[in-house]
């Protein structure tokens, strides 16, 4: 890497971003994080021409506040952040050269009669079939538009997990709600793939990748994982999708992704990523050694 590479995060303040800083500031790389409104075209063309980043990632975006329900009582904010938001700065870093790494979701499918559980997962050609959510369904539209930008890298994240219980952490909110579903999902170890994630920035590679580690793993299963590895006295109780839907004003996407093409690509740069029981096993072994010694996440 030459001294000149710069990397620019785009909504700083978030939990990934914050995670991604770290692990390039730890990589030794030079790095900076704003909190730009994306739909300010003209702040965003202004940072990219002050700070002439090499690099760009958007960590931007709404989730909603609990959660996703949220959304649905805010279109207009969330269409100006995941639809306006993202596909301005998109065109602005394609108009300046610049490769960017776009941080997109998964849960824009869901299973049906050809993709069961542990069956047949949905690659980057499936057509959305997720709908069920506001977020979703936006997150969808988008990225049909962007991947026609070719200076762009889209990754699909589902169901984040961190080495800690970061509020944000899909572990965290699991383990907090009264009653889980117990269906397979695909879910992204992030001390797996964010490092993946720059491997592929740095390669400049571009298009749609599912962002997951491969295989699925149901809500029972890594809870009994998190038991046994973090806390031997956890307890939980399952409800159905009927009666999860009594509770929650949006769907909630479920689905397994096929990692395939994320595989190879991860090969040819040396980078391997664990099958994701393998994964929850190792996080939660660095999870309790964390909690043990009252350290940080690290990398």
């Amino acid at each position: 890497m030459t001294n000149t590479e710069r990397h620019l995060i785009f909504g700083a303040k978030g939990w990934i971003a914050g995670l991604l800083a770290e692990l390039l500031q730890k990589q030794g790389k030079e790095v900076k994080g704003v909190t730009i409104r994306l739909e300010d075209r003209e702040a965003v063309l202004k940072e990219l021409d002050e700070y002439k980043p090499t690099r760009v990632y958007n960590c931007a975006g709404v989730t909603g506040r609990p959660n996703v329900d949220w959304c649905e009582d805010n279109k207009e904010a969330t269409i100006r952040s995941n639809v306006i938001g993202t596909l301005n700065l998109a065109d602005a870093t394609f108009l300046r050269g610049i490769h960017m790494t776009n941080f997109a979701t998964g849960c824009i499918y869901t299973y049906d009669e050809k993709h069961q559980f542990h069956g047949v997962g949905f690659t980057e050609e499936d057509e959305p079939n997720f709908t069920g959510s506001y977020y979703s369904y936006t997150k969808g539209l988008v990225e049909k538009i962007i991947k026609q930008y070719s200076n762009v890298l889209t990754l699909r994240l589902r169901m984040p997990v961190s080495d800690d219980l970061n509020p944000r952490n899909f572990v965290t909110k699991i383990t907090k709600y009264e009653r889980v579903v117990d269906i397979p999902n695909s879910n992204t170890i992030l001390y797996d793939l964010l490092p993946a994630a720059l491997a592929m920035a740095e390669a400049k590679l571009t298009g749609v990748y599912n962002f997951t580690n491969p295989g699925a793993i149901s809500h029972n299963e890594v809870l009994a994982a998190y038991k046994k590895h973090v806390d031997p006295n956890f307890a939980w109780k399952n409800f159905s999708l009927e009666e999860q839907a009594k509770v929650i004003k949006a769907g909630r996407s479920n689905c397994e992704l096929d990692t395939t093409k994320l595989t190879t690509a991860l090969a040819k740069l040396g980078v391997k990523v664990p099958e994701v029981h393998e994964a929850y096993d190792l996080c939660f072994q660095r999870m309790a050694k964390h909690l043990k010694d009252g350290t940080a996440h690290s990398w």
